[in-house]
């Protein structure tokens, strides 16, 4: 590497400085650059586009730039074409969270300036494929089940004698079984990766992932009505205007019986009405970390069907995580400075896709 060192800048909320920066990556990017922070807090939602504020703006834009990377994230104003015609230098934007909708930086205006965007959102990909794991065991074993009773101080097994059929007994096991996963993209392959040592064959619905990934992860692509007629179902699709209620009455319908269905992406994918019908008739077991709405309501009958195991949509929150969005960036800089392409890079194309999407399925 040659030249002068590169001069990096984070603009986001103490908050997130304090809970995100970890020293040891602080000192692999003093290796090639300066870096610095400036705070700011204003109001920031990974649901939606972040609130223009042109006096912010304006600090952002004096901010960044003598930068050759800007690094934003919650608190930081928009990144727009302005802020970034102020930074002549600027070879980066990178957004540590939340960013993978084109929310908070206008990818089109860096586009055009040969500004590298990367988002590092999938950060958290690695613990909720975890939990996604876990949940599938714990359905498979019908724990929800067993937990229910004995915190209720009843009799696990009637009669005092244990199952020798029905679920939790009957293809309890995850090795070998046919596995469906709606959605392939980072968390799904993340999840293919923890599930190879069970040997599951997975048939994936993603009209947009790229078919190479079939041989280079050993999953066979299909329909959506193929990934639903699996014995363990994992629902992994962020939601856009695509996939908001792609799960309805008729694709829930599909569900084989014995089937385990997780929900690890957002409660909005599935008709929450609809999954409650699918689930009241006991034939299906449900793992869910999502709900629509979440909150989910003190009166919901999931809170009381059998068939169902709950979290409070915890699956990416762990305080590895957290390090991994800001751990995650300074590997991208670092290669974007050797003059390398970044490996989770946001284009304007991507930001289309997940925001309007084709007009049908």
């Amino acid at each position: 590497m040659t030249g002068a060192r590169k001069k990096v800048g984070l603009a986001c909320d103490e908050d997130t400085y304090a809970r995100y920066i970890d020293a040891a990556d602080l000192q692999r990017l003093d290796a090639v650059a300066d870096f610095s922070y400036r705070c700011f807090s204003g109001s920031s939602s990974l649901a939606g586009p972040a609130p223009r504020d042109l006096r912010t703006e304006r600090a952002l834009a004096e901010f960044a730039a003598p930068l050759d990377a800007l690094l934003v994230c919650h608190g930081a104003p928009f990144v727009s074409g302005e802020v970034l015609g102020r930074a002549p230098e600027l070879a980066l934007v990178g957004e540590l969270e939340g960013d993978r909708f084109g929310y908070h930086i206008d990818v089109s205006a860096a586009q055009a300036r040969d500004i590298r965007v990367v988002d590092t959102s999938h950060g958290s990909s690695w613990p909720t494929a975890e939990w996604a794991l876990a949940l599938a065991l714990i359905g498979l074993r019908n724990a929800g089940s067993w937990f229910r009773r004995l915190t209720a101080h009843q009799p696990a097994f009637d009669g005092g004698a244990r199952p020798r059929s029905g679920p939790g007994y009957d293809r309890a096991e995850l090795a070998g079984r046919r596995v469906g996963m709606i959605g392939f993209g980072r968390l799904a392959r993340r999840l293919t990766e923890l599930l190879r040592p069970f040997g599951a064959g997975i048939v994936a619905y993603d009209p947009f992932a790229s078919r190479d990934l079939a041989e280079a992860y050993d999953v066979t692509f299909g329909p959506l009505s193929a990934a639903l007629a699996q014995e363990v179902v994992f629902c992994l699709v962020p939601l856009t205007p695509l996939t908001r209620g792609l799960l309805g009455s008729s694709e829930l319908n599909q569900l084989r019986p014995g089937c385990v269905f997780v929900n690890v992406s957002r409660g909005p994918v599935v008709d929450s009405t609809a999954l409650i019908t699918r689930l009241q008739p006991g034939d299906i077991l449900a793992c869910l970390d999502v709900f629509d709405p979440e909150p989910i309501p003190a009166d919901s009958a999931l809170l009381d069907l059998e068939n169902v195991f709950l979290s409070p949509h915890i699956g990416g929150v762990t305080e590895e995580s957290r390090r991994r969005f800001f751990s995650l960036m300074v590997d991208e800089c670092l290669r974007v400075f050797a003059g390398l392409e970044p490996r989770h890079e946001l284009l304007p194309d991507i930001v289309r896709v997940r925001t309007s999407g084709p007009s049908e399925r």
